[in-house]
């Protein structure tokens, strides 16, 4: 057996048997993902990333070469060290190791700012952010194992709201093993 279906199996066996016990317990921290959602710095960079009006063509651009390279270059540096992904980071710390990670996303689905590198740039063509962009409504995803986070999670997504106007998304990786 590889060293990776090894640690599968390993991680496979911790997780929580009770499913309902742990969507209880995505209920319990609800209340803190919908104050991340709400936070004045996350919904003010939102509003100026929007306020760019970055072409779709380029976000794709961008999130192709995010893609192809591993490593942490000066462009993900600069999406980790914004004033977006230092306000998911106060709430990360207050919640603990339950978050196993945060970001938001503008009004295309590009990333405005994260607790940690992503597997890609541009989420616009997912349901993490489709579902709370387009219809305004909270998603919670079934769990999976998480390569950018190295954990089995639960996505949660929610709306970013200007007013009464959705202006992006918020994701949340809650780490199954630590709700």
């Amino acid at each position: 057996m590889s060293w990776s279906s090894s640690l599968t199996v390993f991680l496979l066996a911790q997780l929580p048997p009770d499913g309902a016990a742990q969507l209880q317990k995505v209920d319990r921290v609800m209340p803190a993902l919908q104050r991340m959602a709400t936070d004045p710095d996350v919904i003010e960079a939102v509003r100026a990333q929007n306020a760019r009006r970055v072409p779709l063509a380029t976000i794709r651009e961008q999130d192709d070469t995010w893609r192809a390279s591993p490593v942490l270059t000066p462009f993900k540096q600069r999406v980790l060290d914004t004033g977006c992904s230092r306000a998911l980071g106060r709430h990360r710390a207050r919640l603990g190791v339950v978050v196993a990670e945060a970001f938001a996303m503008d009004d295309q689905g590009a990333l405005v700012g994260s607790t940690r590198r992503t597997s890609d740039y541009w989420q616009g063509d997912e349901a993490k952010f489709q579902v709370p962009y387009t219809r305004g409504q909270p998603l919670r995803e079934k769990p999976f194992f998480d390569e950018s986070s190295q954990s089995y999670v639960i996505q949660v997504s929610l709306p970013v709201r200007d007013g009464g106007r959705t202006i992006g998304a918020l994701t949340v990786g809650l780490s199954l093993l630590d709700l």
